[in-house]
């Protein structure tokens, strides 16, 4: 049995270790990883404990789970099936749910939760596909999909179906851009994302110089 009042030894996958040093420039070198980012040991415990519960070591799998909670602040069941190069940055308050499914190449930031709405023992939790990346405090609920390459603004609450190559923002969340995604841009540019409120104020903005240049022409004209 593992005490979480112990040290787990870690086991690594060099594809994570590689993404850590890849979109996270605080990392001064591979050691400075291995030792102290905790969203690479939440993934690497994850990976731990899941091979665990698919031998159906189940209890084992939850005490690995169990410790990396306390010791990241990470939450990830391990029964949640996650792809290559899992990335996350900053693991405080990222919850990950038992039947949530992710792709490859796929970033997380902290306060992100991909949970369920449902008390049903089946599929309740939501399916990622490839290169996405969700921002800060967002959540993906229920048993929704969210297509490749999809960004996800800090936080968004999705909560429907999302297609490939779009971006989220919002509560609820919403789609507003459709492949229009620059994909040879930094996926953690959150600064990037557009702003429906702002763009809807814009227009307005341009609409009453329109309506004002109007009136005062209109107003210069002689009876």
């Amino acid at each position: 049995m593992i005490s979480s009042m112990h040290i787990v030894e870690m086991e690594i996958d060099p594809d994570d270790l590689a993404v850590v040093i890849e979109k996270d420039p605080a990392v001064v070198d591979e050691e400075d990883a291995r030792k102290y980012h905790t969203g690479f040991h939440a993934v690497c415990y994850y990976r731990m404990s899941h091979k665990l519960w698919l031998e159906g070591r189940k209890d084992e799998a939850r005490e690995i789970n169990y410790y990396a909670h306390h010791l990241t602040g990470c939450d990830i069941h391990p029964g949640a099936t996650i792809g290559k190069r899992f990335f996350i940055d900053h693991a405080t308050g990222v919850v990950i749910g038992e039947t949530a499914i992710i792709g490859d190449n796929v970033s997380l930031y902290q306060g992100v939760t991909l949970g369920g709405v449902s008390t049903s023992k089946g599929k309740r939790h939501p399916t990622l596909g490839n290169h996405i990346v969700v921002g800060c405090n967002a959540s993906v609920l229920g048993d929704i999909t969210i297509g490749d390459n999809v960004r996800i603004g800090a936080g968004a609450v999705v909560i429907k179906d999302v297609p490939d190559d779009c971006t989220v923002v919002g509560v609820p969340g919403r789609i507003v851009r459709h492949a229009g995604i620059d994909q040879a841009c930094e996926d953690n540019m959150h600064n990037h994302l557009p702003d429906p409120m702002k763009d809807r104020i814009h227009k307005l903005e341009e609409t009453v110089r329109e309506l004002t240049a109007k009136v005062e022409e209109l107003s210069k004209k002689p009876e």
